[in-house]
């Protein structure tokens, strides 16, 4: 006779333990599936703070702690007579003072609200800070990194540029849709300019003598006379949204502009005040450097990736672009060493100076 109860017993046996063995294994698969998910995620954020050396031409040199805490950096100045640094902590409304040869802080310049841009002038053995906070440009010794004047700077003072022959500073007054001038011998307000819009970078060209600032919302670079603070030239930019970084290079007669509204940058003969070429870059550029001994222009942006041109005599070209850390808006250059510097506000809680190298 069959024995039918046992025969169902071990069927019922049979099942359950195929059944726990599938269970195992697919819980097994699971949480290997997440491990490797955290392990990639992992992997991911970590690398998300390091410089993709592979994409640019540029060595990871140092990383170098900077003081305060991990809030926006903007504008750098860099004098290279005295191989400093001229940083701006606009959350720490402070500028950092760092000395290139000894890769050191050697000075803090506090209560400067919201420092916006910081423009170094040698001749004069001055620094300019723009406040934001409080709508002024700071005059600041550079052998003391005392402050030494104030005066108003519109409603919000920000990029800067100087005129060594009429000794003026010019302030751009971003929302206040003007310029402001200052007369650097006694530190004074002597003038603004109505530019019709919204203010954008401001950069001086050493081959006409002359200011040019963008005025982003009418997409124009203006042309300024520093003689008699007259508006001599208003040049349309095809396709500009939102010119606000500008880089001259004088010895070439170009414009550099950079728009961060839609990711362009644009090359701009200034004898012709044509729109020779044209570019895309990483996201949302801000600052822009150039290393005059190799011709090379750095193009930095908030997405925090680093777009690198090559200068030629005839012709601009594109070498390289990668991420260079979070928020790497900002880049300054030591011509004499080709170092280049990019003030990054958070790499594991801090702020850093991230020190880069020509390969």
């Amino acid at each position: 006779m069959t024995d039918r109860n046992g025969m169902g017993r071990r069927c019922f046996a049979s099942l359950f333990a195929s059944l726990f063995a599938l269970s195992f294994a697919s819980l097994f698969a699971v949480v290997s599936m997440a491990a490797v998910a955290a392990l990639i995620v992992h992997d991911s954020a970590a690398a998300h703070d390091k410089p993709a050396a592979t994409a640019l031409p540029l060595t990871h040199v140092a990383d170098i702690p900077l003081p305060g805490r991990a809030s926006r950096l903007d504008y750098a100045s860099y004098d290279p007579a005295r191989h400093l640094l001229f940083i701006a902590h606009l959350g720490d409304s402070e500028v950092i003072v760092f000395d290139t040869q000894t890769s050191r802080v050697v000075g803090r310049i506090g209560n400067i609200a919201a420092v916006h841009g910081v423009l170094v002038v040698p001749e004069e053995s001055r620094l300019y800070a723009s406040a934001t906070g409080t709508n002024e440009v700071v005059a600041i010794d550079e052998a003391t990194l005392k402050i030494t004047a104030r005066m108003p700077g519109g409603v919000y003072p920000d990029g800067m540029a100087y005129a060594p022959e009429n000794r003026k500073l010019y302030v751009s007054d971003e929302t206040g849709e003007t310029e402001t001038v200052i007369d650097t011998r006694s530190n004074r307000r002597i003038n603004t300019i109505a530019l019709g819009g919204e203010a954008g970078n401001t950069q001086y060209d050493a081959a006409s003598r002359h200011i040019f600032v963008n005025v982003q919302t009418r997409r124009q670079l203006v042309e300024i006379d520093p003689a008699n603070d007259a508006i001599v030239a208003r040049i349309d930019l095809p396709g500009a949204r939102g010119n606000h970084g500008l880089h001259i290079v004088a010895q070439s007669h170009i414009a550099f502009i950079a728009f961060e509204g839609n990711d362009r940058l644009l090359t701009l003969n200034l004898l012709t005040k044509q729109v020779v070429q044209s570019f895309e870059v990483g996201g949302d550029p801000d600052v822009l450097a150039f290393d005059p001994g190799p011709g090379t222009l750095y193009v930095a942006g908030e997405a925090g990736i680093v777009s690198m041109f090559a200068v030629g005599a005839s012709a601009v070209t594109k070498i390289g672009e990668g991420r260079i850390g979070p928020n790497a808006h900002v880049v300054g250059v030591d011509p004499s060493t080709h170092r280049v510097y990019f003030p990054l506000k958070n790499v594991d809680g801090h702020p850093v100076l991230r020190v880069m190298a020509p390969r």
